[in-house]
């Protein structure tokens, strides 16, 4: 893995690779790395799939010390929409998600939306917010337009 992007969450970077650092972390049960993808602020936010919700760094560090203690989360994101400006990107997430429970390996998907600011520091994770899915892949609702230009 090549430098810039092992240290894309501390010293600058894109959204994107704050992104693949955060799933890269929580794949690995590395504490530090994923909590490297988060702004440094008070006001930060994270929903755990039915949880409650967590603000600042600090609380946040402790629920995934917490997640961490059953081992590695295996999510991986998936069909990535990008909503960007120069000092905020939203990428609504559906995460493929596989747990290891006594009756065997259980997958599940669920809707998350990240939230990243450019900092000082570079981008920086804001908010995470995962709502819980369903066993089999969650499909997209839209509506098409009917006008063709």
């Amino acid at each position: 893995m090549s430098r810039t992007k092992q240290h894309a969450s501390t010293i600058g970077g894109s959204s994107d690779d704050v992104e693949t650092a955060f799933y890269e972390a929580l794949q690995n049960a590395d504490l530090d790395k994923l909590m490297g993808c988060w702004a440094d602020d008070d006001e930060i936010v994270c929903i755990h799939p039915g949880g409650p919700r967590i603000v600042g760094l600090a609380a946040i560090r402790l629920s995934f010390e917490e997640l961490f203690l059953n081992g590695s989360i295996q999510a991986k994101p998936e069909r990535v929409i990008k909503l960007s400006s120069l000092t905020s990107a939203v990428h609504s997430v559906v995460e493929r998600v596989e747990i290891m429970l006594p009756d065997g390996l259980q997958k599940a998907f669920t809707s998350t939306t990240n939230v990243y600011q450019r900092t000082p520091l570079g981008w920086k994770l804001v908010i995470h917010h995962a709502s819980p899915g369903t066993p089999t892949e969650l499909k997209d609702l839209s509506i098409s337009s009917q006008v063709l230009h």
